[in-house]
């Protein structure tokens, strides 16, 4: 790899010689009888065969593309309910751009034949020509503002919560580099959290004298109920995050100091999700790479990859720090009846607490991942988090 990446760079180098010394030579002209460096007609006929040329070269690109991994979805399998209306709107826009796109070079490229430099020929000057600024002004116009409607309508949809809807309110807490959610219990109501009440098992900073705060449930992996709209309030503890989970068509940034928000509804459990005919192919086409890789690393008596198993994921979508990569987190959707169960087993918050400290003290102590000292001596108030 370095071998290749010196010989990228001597090659670079030689490139950027070359054009320095033709832009030398074309410093020299008018000084000298050598005009070798002034296009002719033959040069400007194989510079317009050219731009043919790349044209063709553009369109056979796009075939072959199309031909050979037009079978691999763009943008299928959404599993929320508001996730058919940004994948409209996204196919909506690489429509028009394909179109757009294909017009334009091909005029590009024939104008830039056709109107090639011949001896003799002088080009047409418009000084304006208002009924043809007129027409390429407002059909952009026209098309951006029509997209631009329909995308404010379907995020003022997304992001509008009605007061009455029966939700659940869970908070997704980021942190270099993992998550945590917190899911606000019987009383579907969040107590206040500050980074500097993070101590010991209370790890996402919760205030735990609010009435509140006393049903608050912490875990490590997000269970989410089929059909019900669950409303996120995201925070961070250290630096920008974005909470990012791309099968829901759901992104919001995390941002220290103050609570952002966003909500959804799923409408696919993880187990329909695994069954559909696209993450079918998905998951053997991943297992059929991972196969030949793990000949390569028995061979080289390294430890083979697992199979590969398809499940929902929260991700950062900011680089947030050397471990970025790694800051994921188990997303499980399950049945109404599922979630009951798996949920009314779960301890809370205060009780881990109780426990934590009833503990002996030769025991050994839980596994905390945040630096308390550290914490307490943040003084960014994060603002109460609750549903209203």
């Amino acid at each position: 790899m370095t071998s290749f990446l010196v010989l990228f760079i001597l090659v670079l180098l030689s490139i950027a010689i070359w054009q320095l010394t033709k832009i030398f030579d074309l410093t020299q002209i008018g000084q000298s009888s050598d005009n070798t460096q002034i296009a002719n007609d033959n040069d400007n006929k194989v510079n317009g065969y050219l731009m043919f040329a790349f044209l063709v070269f553009i369109y056979l690109t796009t075939i072959v593309c199309i031909v050979k991994y037009g079978d691999l979805p763009l943008m299928s399998g959404s599993a929320s309910v508001h996730g058919k209306d940004v994948d409209q709107l996204m196919w909506i826009s690489m429509i028009l751009i394909f179109v757009v796109q294909t017009i334009t070079q091909a005029l590009l490229h024939y104008f830039a034949f056709k109107y090639r430099g011949r001896k003799g020929q002088t080009a047409m000057y418009f000084a304006d020509n208002n009924k043809l600024e007129f027409i390429w002004s407002s059909i952009p116009a026209v098309v951006l503002a029509v997209l631009i409607f329909y995308g404010l309508y379907a995020w003022t949809d997304i992001m509008f919560v009605d007061e009455d809807e029966d939700t659940i309110v869970i908070e997704l807490y980021a942190k270099q580099f993992g998550w945590e959610a917190r899911y606000s219990g019987k009383d579907n109501v969040l107590g206040k959290a500050n980074v500097r009440y993070i101590e010991g098992v209370n790890t996402v900073g919760v205030d735990l004298a609010d009435p509140n705060a006393q049903d608050d449930i912490v875990v490590n992996e997000l269970h989410l109920p089929k059909g019900k709209r669950v409303v996120f309030k995201i925070r961070s503890q250290d630096v920008l995050h974005s909470a990012y989970m791309p099968h829901f068509r759901a992104q919001m940034n995390c941002v220290p100091g103050m609570v952002t928000q966003f909500s959804f509804i799923p409408n696919m459990t993880t187990s329909e999700m695994r069954e559909t005919e696209d993450m079918i192919t998905k998951v053997n086409r991943i297992n059929q790479i991972r196969e030949k890789k793990n000949t390569q690393l028995v061979a080289e008596g390294k430890t083979p990859l697992d199979p590969y198993t398809f499940d929902y994921l929260l991700l950062c979508n900011k680089i947030c720090g050397a471990s970025h990569y790694n800051m994921q987190m188990k997303v499980v959707v399950d049945t109404p009846e599922e979630f009951k169960t798996w949920l009314k087993d779960k301890p809370t918050l205060v009780q881990a607490v109780k426990d934590a400290n009833a503990a002996p003290a030769d025991a050994e102590k839980p596994n905390v991942t945040n630096d308390s000292t550290t914490a307490k001596a943040d003084t960014t108030v994060v603002a109460q988090v609750e549903m209203k």
